[in-house]
């Protein structure tokens, strides 16, 4: 019988050095790893992740599966592994899957969001949380600007120094910018992502509403392949990896509305 188990987690990246395992940084991986060790009884627990996400990055719902070392209830897993994590790490549910599930490769597409507070004032309370732009952003000019990244491309002008990735092409399915009162949001769906590819594509964006750069600038910069006409990379605060989605037979649990009001767009909503 499989012990094969998928998590969805849910964390604040603030204080963390990125979801994936690194020397001389703390890591949410890390942290999930030693809570369900324990919950293992000491036994050594390798998480994979649907998607990493770097430093200062949230998740909404984060899919990663592991092979159990001991046999447990399915619920004991979040439930023991929550008593070991700080408040800023959340295990929200775990599910049994055949052996051959894998929570990256079964990947059929993963979801980010951007969220910026748009208004003169920075915030307090959302400190971390949220991007801060005082200049007014225009989303038409946002909109307009992102409509050439939509299909298959090679997205090196937006790919970080330092990414692993064997090639640069990306189909994005989804690129939709969004106002609320004060609030901004970009939803970017996409089979996968480079290091640094939404905040990258955000910032550039950001420049744009707020008419520092012209329209056409985002379509110029994607065919050029040049990283270093892309301008600046936004900040981590902002951004949010909603969740993966997966072909039906995996079955797994829709994630939560990702706060309703940063927008009341469905998460779970399927893929194109």
């Amino acid at each position: 019988m499989s012990r094969r188990v998928a998590l969805g987690v849910e964390y604040c990246g603030t204080h963390y050095g990125g979801w994936q395992r690194q020397p001389n940084t703390t890591t949410v991986q890390e942290m999930v790893e030693q809570a369900l060790s324990r919950v293992a009884n000491g036994e050594p627990v390798s998480l994979s992740a649907a998607g990493r996400t770097d430093r200062g990055v949230h998740g909404i719902c984060q899919i990663v599966h592991f092979d159990a070392p001991a046999e447990r209830e399915p619920h004991a897993w979040p439930l023991g592994g929550n008593t070991h994590l700080p408040a800023d790490i959340r295990l929200l549910w775990a599910q049994p899957m055949a052996d051959t599930f894998h929570a990256r490769y079964a990947a059929l597409e993963r979801r980010y969001r951007y969220v910026i507070l748009n208004r003169p004032v920075p915030p307090a309370g959302l400190h971390g949380l949220v991007t801060w732009q005082r200049l007014p952003l225009d989303i038409e000019r946002m909109r307009a600007a992102a409509a050439p990244l939509l299909g298959t491309h090679d997205f090196s002008a937006f790919r970080g120094a330092g990414c692993q990735a064997k090639t640069a092409e990306r189909t994005l399915t989804r690129l939709t910018i969004h106002r609320q009162g004060p609030w901004v949001w970009l939803d970017v769906h996409a089979n996968g992502f480079l290091k640094h590819m939404v905040r990258n594509i955000a910032g550039l964006l950001i420049e744009i509403g707020c008419g520092e750069v012209p329209v056409e600038r985002l379509g110029e910069v994607l065919a050029g392949r040049d990283r270093r006409a892309a301008g600046i990379t936004a900040p981590a605060d902002g951004l949010y990896f909603v969740t993966a989605c997966y072909p039906p037979e995996h079955a797994l649990p829709e994630p939560a509305q990702p706060w309703s009001f940063w927008g009341a767009e469905s998460a779970a909503e399927p893929p194109n």
